[in-house]
């Protein structure tokens, strides 16, 4: 008899368990990443990810954008000034 079995695929539930709390306050940038992640690969919707973190879709854009612009390290809030203003300069030019 074999005892390998092929691996399940993960359920809603499963992937919702990496999720950080709903009731999350402090938001690290590694808890922003897991969330920007988790929509990004159809884990949670949108949607959902803005009810249960009590988010508005711009914040949630705005940290998309941060990734994409700036990678992981761009989520920390005292970087976004530097990268707004390192933005502003290059856009006067």
């Amino acid at each position: 008899m074999d005892d390998h079995f092929p691996p399940t695929p993960m359920t809603l539930a499963d992937r919702i368990v990496d999720l950080p709390s709903p009731d999350t306050k402090r938001w690290v940038v590694r808890r922003k990443a897991i969330v920007v992640h988790a929509v990004r690969n159809g884990s949670i919707s949108l949607q959902e990810a803005c009810r249960r973190y009590r988010l508005s879709v711009e914040e949630f854009l705005a940290w998309q954008r941060a990734i994409d612009r700036y990678g992981i390290p761009g989520l920390r809030v005292t970087r976004l000034q530097i990268y707004r203003d390192t933005d502003d300069a290059r856009a006067a030019k």
